[in-house]
């Protein structure tokens, strides 16, 4: 699909009628009652839900929520059948908004993509326009797709921490669930701009790894909970990066300094916590909510333009923890929601 073709329009966008009878394969999920299956199938561009942007994908990668909506009686899949994938890298086919033309390096990822409508684990995906970020000059696709919802959260959660006051030198900066791929990410998105990073992992055969991405120093799980029989703990974090909650977001609101925050953007570890108003209310200490899914379009853009300059493509590479086709795909599902995966893992939409 080139803008050459002689089925090319005069403004280099390949008309809808080109691409409409190619077959792609999509990994599929359909949920009937409480069952739920999922196998790659065949599609045409009519399987597709309406947009302004035709986009082939390139690359997409395995977050917590694509296996979330193969199991049964998930709160996540709003649709079915669904092709999952919450992010995307790739190139604009066709396009009816002036704002991207035919071969445009994009990105898409959060709103309703691989929840409520067809995402990034098939050849093709039409989106709002609204939803496209382009892809920042100095990124390649794949470190786009090593980065993709993972780093863009990672980013924000620093950003909204800066905001609060964080800088280089505030003290430790803690990361939780660091082996994952929002935890990996802000490891080595917060050692690339000067912060001493303690990374906290249930999994300290990890420990090399993180060393590799920037982490000063890393501690089990249970390191994090110091103690519990306190109202307050010992002030330990000038601020954290939470991918867990549950009672490990407890600990750590019980021993930020005074003024730190944490910025919290994971359930892994349980979706309700428990605390007092004490950390708030003696210890100044501020709770922020990470949200990546509605963040406005031009702050999305924005991020992405500093991701792209925040850490060596290196260090993005290191972040890496496999590639698959869709045909080995629903393995790395398992293991995500079983905390066996490290890193990214990216997923070619090929068979």
């Amino acid at each position: 699909m080139t803008s050459t073709s002689p089925s090319s329009a005069p403004d280099g966008r390949e008309p809808q009628a080109a691409v409409a009878d190619r077959p792609f394969p999509a990994f599929v999920v359909t949920a009937v009652g409480d069952e739920v299956t999922a196998a790659v199938r065949t599609l045409t561009l009519d399987d597709l839900p309406p947009g302004e942007v035709l986009v082939e994908v390139a690359w997409s990668a395995v977050n917590y929520k694509d296996g979330m909506v193969t199991r049964p009686g998930n709160r996540v899949a709003r649709t079915s059948p669904l092709v999952p994938g919450v992010d995307l890298v790739g190139t604009v086919a066709t396009s009816s908004d002036p704002a991207f033309a035919h071969g445009d390096p994009v990105i898409v990822h959060g709103y309703d993509l691989g929840v409520a409508r067809h995402g990034g684990f098939a050849g093709y995906a039409r989106v709002p326009a609204g939803w496209v970020v382009p892809l920042p000059a100095g990124l390649t696709a794949r470190r786009a797709a090593l980065l993709g919802t993972a780093g863009f959260t990672a980013a924000l959660s620093l950003q909204r921490l800066e905001h609060h006051g964080l800088r280089p030198g505030s003290g430790p900066l803690l990361v939780t669930g660091a082996s994952g791929g929002v935890g990996g990410m802000a490891v080595a998105l917060a050692a690339a701009r000067g912060y001493e990073v303690v990374a906290s992992t249930g999994r300290t055969e990890e420990r090399d790894y993180l060393v590799g991405l920037g982490a000063a120093d890393v501690i089990g799980r249970d390191d994090v909970v110091a103690a519990p029989e306190r109202t307050l703990g010992p002030e330990r974090w000038a601020g954290a990066v939470d991918c867990v909650g549950g009672p490990t977001l407890s600990a750590v609101l019980r021993t930020l300094r005074y003024g730190g925050a944490v910025a919290a953007s994971g359930l892994t570890g349980g979706s309700t916590f428990d605390s007092t108003v004490y950390p708030f209310i003696v210890r100044n200490v501020a709770l922020l909510g990470i949200d990546t899914v509605l963040t406005p379009i031009a702050e999305r853009r924005t991020v992405w333009a500093g991701l792209a300059t925040w850490v060596p493509g290196p260090v993005i590479d290191a972040l890496a923890g496999g590639d698959v086709d869709l045909t080995g795909l629903a393995p790395v599902l398992d293991d995500i929601l079983a905390g066996r995966v490290r890193g990214r893992t990216l997923v070619r939409p090929t068979v």
